[in-house]
């Protein structure tokens, strides 16, 4: 019995023949629907030639497109950076020793995470322009990047001290056996090999984080979703203006995640490459003087 068939039975002759029926059905239904929405538009003239040739000139893009797509990636890189370093403090803030801390860094994460990135960046623009917090050309990229980072730094949290949970005990007891003090443990052993198998939630947090930028329009931040739509009010061709900004968003989020990726995998390499786990190195500066040890761990 191959490995394929273990958790259900393999379909016979009738199964896969009803399961191409099924297969060629959708695939006519949604190929009819396609064609319905596409005749639509065409009898519209959505898909006339003058509709697409703003996208062609590059004043259109140096005045709508490329400054919005410069708003999106500076929100999103600030946000991103915060959020991580917010995420780690709180993460591990949540594995204290200390219930008081524990208790307090749980309520400020579940707060963060219940409360709408949006309602959170309205919330934000109108106290930070009550209180002239920020110049009045800053007030929208403030209140954005503070909303992305409370509530993405909250789901790091999470899925640090998840990371962080998922690691063999017996690594930080022989740490703290060798003498280790346990902000070494933490920095030297854990969240090394922690950070590793988090990439992944990371990486899409990421991506979530890029996406949620967009949200900033309502709020007068000049981002890609805000640009495209003046460019569709200035030249008459809203639809043709989201299809591009739906495509540029895409291709953003398709190098964050490839660029992502390959330090996960560049990451993965060096690990396995290594004589030890990753943080052993470390674990061996960080250990008492006089004292050699070698953390080792299975994969």
């Amino acid at each position: 019995m191959s490995a394929g068939t273990v958790l259900y039975d393999a379909p016979g002759p009738k199964a896969r023949m009803l399961y191409r029926l099924y297969t060629a059905v959708v695939v006519a239904a949604v190929a009819a629907l396609a064609w319905v929405v596409y005749s639509g538009l065409d009898a519209q003239g959505q898909w006339a030639a003058d509709k697409w040739e703003p996208f062609l000139d590059a004043q259109i893009w140096e005045t709508y497109l490329l400054p919005g797509i410069r708003g999106t990636l500076v929100a999103a890189a600030m946000s991103i950076a915060f959020a991580l370093v917010l995420g780690m403090l709180f993460g591990i803030l949540r594995l204290s020793d200390h219930r008081s801390v524990r208790i307090a860094a749980g309520t400020v994460v579940e707060i963060a995470r219940a409360i709408p990135v949006l309602i959170l960046m309205i919330f934000l623009f109108a106290v930070y322009a009550e209180y002239n917090v920020f110049p009045n050309d800053r007030l929208a990229l403030a209140a954005v990047v503070t909303a992305l980072t409370i509530y993405n730094g909250s789901v790091i949290a999470e899925i640090v001290r998840s990371g962080i949970k998922s690691l063999p005990k017996g690594q930080s007891e022989a740490a703290v056996a060798l003498g280790m003090r346990k902000s070494q443990v933490m920095t030297a052993i854990l969240l090394p090999q922690a950070i590793t198998a988090m990439l992944p939630a990371l990486i899409s947090q990421m991506v979530v984080a890029l996406k949620d930028s967009a949200l900033g329009y309502l709020i007068g931040y000049v981002e890609v979703v805000r640009s495209g739509q003046q460019l569709g009010s200035a030249q008459g061709n809203t639809f043709q203006a989201l299809l591009v900004i739906a495509a540029i968003m895409i291709a953003l989020n398709y190098t964050l995640t490839v660029v992502a990726t390959r330090v996960e995998r560049w990451l993965r390499t060096r690990k396995r490459g290594g004589r030890t786990a990753i943080g052993a190195d470390n674990a061996t500066a960080a250990a008492p003087p006089g004292m050699d040890i070698t953390l080792t761990k299975k994969d």
